[in-house]
């Protein structure tokens, strides 16, 4: 076992240049009572098959089992564990990936009926998020959640090398080697863990310096179409692409409104159904965006069969990281691809969600309406306020057309009288060269 292996959970992404994609076979513990599954026309696989698309696999079955919760020891039944094995052999599948995270007792005793690698659900996650960070940061958050994952499981990844990658004779120095690894680990994760604070520190203190901002950011579940609305919306050449995780580097940008404060707009990472809440507390620096936004535009697929389920799911999320409570907007995109009859479905979710817009980021559907909320909500305290400047202090003048808040000027005599739209920070600044007639309108 190599130190690599700990950034590695499993090897199924697809090949570069060669195009092969690992075959799988699916399976999922249907829970009976699960509150989230509020219709029984939604695909029990659908999203672990859009994760297993992501990871580069092809996922050649499905075996399911309806069970009040999941067996404590095989996650399905002994009869379900016979079939499954049958449809890999037959399917000639590498891998089984199982739709929950498993605990080491119940992936080894899966991997012992099935005879092949065993990847749950939070190792299928984790992998994606290592091949689709870009950033440092990003690589190093989702290291240590990959880390921090793997100190429960490591006799059981020294197990599966033996099992599937002939490792002979490596029963005594594997036992001798965990207790190494382990000590690497909680080493590794230590230092990790600091640099993340320094980064954290790093990125508090550049959002001091956005104080007189507006800033905005677009959160909701992942393939939402978060990353075309930025688009749409300021121009940013930010990756768009129809897969999970498309983004986990926030992106900025700056968001031309006219108002008396610069509004900028960060695109976050997507969230998810079950999203591991290691990924979720090592993400802390890149969710502060989130945390520290004044408006957060919750992005919903408005033509997702299941969309009152992707709501939930990112308000969830949005509580369990300490931003219930922020003001926000809930944007039904992707309106243009609504079939005609369940176009009375969204108009029963805009009727009930106060604060929320029909949108395409694609077509500019509804994207003007949208534009004109988020410039009423920056624009809440900006006066337009009216100033008598001494024809001496022209470096005011100058300081106020730099920063755009020019809204009329002319000169009388000894004085500039200058009407600027100013947030209510900046009207502090000028108070002592208000003109007699004060604010001029708001």
């Amino acid at each position: 076992m190599t130190r690599d292996s700990f950034n590695l959970p499993f090897e199924a992404r697809e090949r570069a240049g060669d195009g092969k994609r690992t075959r799988a076979v699916a399976l999922k513990a249907i829970q009976i009572d699960d509150p989230s599954r509020k219709s029984e026309q939604i695909d029990p696989f659908e999203e672990l098959l859009a994760l297993a698309d992501t990871a580069g696999i092809e996922v050649a079955g499905t075996v399911s089992q309806r069970r009040n919760r999941p067996h404590p020891a095989t996650y399905v039944g002994k009869g379900k564990i016979e079939e499954l094995k049958r449809l890999v052999e037959e399917c000639g599948a590498k891998l089984v990936l199982v739709d929950d995270p498993l605990s080491p007792k119940q992936g080894n005793l899966v991997e012992d009926g099935v005879g092949v690698q065993v990847v749950d659900r939070t190792e299928l996650i984790m992998d994606i998020f290592a091949t689709r960070a870009r950033t440092r940061q990003a690589q190093m958050q989702v290291e240590l959640a990959q880390l921090r994952y793997s100190q429960s499981r490591l006799k059981r990844m020294w197990t599966h090398l033996s099992r599937f990658e002939g490792g002979i004779g490596m029963r005594g120095p594997g036992e001798t080697q965990i207790e190494t690894d382990r000590r690497i680990i909680h080493k590794k994760i230590a230092m990790l863990e600091d640099r993340l604070r320094e980064i954290e520190q790093q990125v508090a203190t550049q959002h001091k310096g956005r104080a007189d901002t507006f800033q905005v950011a677009l959160v909701g579940y992942t393939n939402a179409g978060k990353s075309t609305l930025m688009r749409r919306l300021t121009g940013a050449d930010v990756l768009v692409e129809n897969r999970l995780f498309s983004t986990l580097d926030t992106s900025t940008r700056r968001w031309e409104l006219p108002c008396a404060r610069d509004v900028l707009l960060s695109d976050t990472v997507g969230f998810i159904r079950k999203l591991p809440a290691g990924l979720v507390a090592s993400f802390h620096a890149t969710l502060m965006e989130t945390r520290e936004a004044d408006l957060l535009l919750h992005v919903v697929d408005g033509s997702s069969p299941q969309v009152e389920n992707d709501m939930a799911v990112v308000e969830e999320t949005l509580q369990a990281i300490g931003c219930a409570d922020k003001p926000r907007f809930l944007l039904f995109n992707k309106i243009d691809l609504l079939p005609e009859d369940r176009r009375i479905d969204l108009k029963y979710l805009l009727e009930h969600n106060s604060e929320s817009l029909a949108v395409s980021a694609v077509t500019g559907a509804g994207i003007d309406e949208l534009v004109t909320r988020v410039l009423e909500r920056a624009s809440a305290n900006d006066r337009v306020m009216e100033f008598a400047l001494p024809i001496a202090r022209g470096d005011l003048l100058s300081r106020l057309h730099d920063m755009g808040k020019i809204v009329d000027q002319r000169y009388e005599e000894d004085r500039i009288v200058v009407q600027a739209r100013l947030t209510s920070e900046e009207q502090d600044r000028f108070r002592i060269f208000l003109a007699k007639n004060g604010i001029a309108a708001k």
